[in-house]
């Protein structure tokens, strides 16, 4: 993850005038990593542009609470917490749809993402992956965060961080030897 640069620093000053011309140019900017960093958590295809359209609102209504850290660090914190209320609200439709028609809860993955075999086992191990394994693994090794960037992302200590990636990879190590997919509850 890079610096906050200049003109960044300059679309967000103008955005905040209310220079819609300068939002636009920081969506355009970041639109495919929230998407990226969306799907990797867990977002499935078909709700990513519902979830990435959450974030830019959210974005837009609350850039005056943005202080002068790093723009990205802020807007993972942002699209993390946009995924678990989505996450949450679909929760609750499954469980109303379940208890109108009694029937078992309906299985989703991802498909079609277009990877080779074993980057889609990688893909698929990692959406199996509790939340608080999943989303430090996916910060760090996919869209190059720190430590003190992820602590400040999900609001956990350092050590919490450097803990659940390390028993992150261990158990992503024994899942992919057995052959990939762990089947743990998510913490959504």
């Amino acid at each position: 993850m890079c610096e906050t640069t200049e003109q960044e620093q300059q679309w967000i000053r103008d955005a905040l005038d209310g220079d819609d011309q300068a939002y636009y140019d920081l969506i355009q900017s970041y639109h495919s990593t929230v998407e990226r960093f969306a799907r990797q958590i867990g977002v499935r295809d078909e709700d990513i542009q519902d979830v990435t359209q959450e974030v830019f609102i959210k974005v837009y209504r609350f850039l005056h609470k943005y202080s002068r850290g790093k723009f990205s660090t802020w807007l993972y914190s942002v699209t993390l917490n946009v995924a678990k209320d989505f996450f949450r609200k679909q929760k609750r439709e499954k469980r109303k749809v379940q208890k109108t028609i009694q029937e078992k809860p309906v299985t989703f993955y991802e498909e079609n993402l277009d990877l080779s075999d074993d980057a889609r086992i990688l893909h698929e191990t990692i959406q199996s992956m509790d939340e608080k394994y999943r989303v430090p693994i996916v910060l760090f090794y996919f869209h190059e965060a720190s430590i003190k960037e992820i602590s400040s992302i999900m609001g956990m200590r350092e050590s919490t961080v450097k803990t659940r990636l390390k028993r992150g990879k261990e158990r992503l190590k024994d899942c992919l030897e057995g052959g990939g997919l762990v089947y743990e509850s998510k913490a959504f």
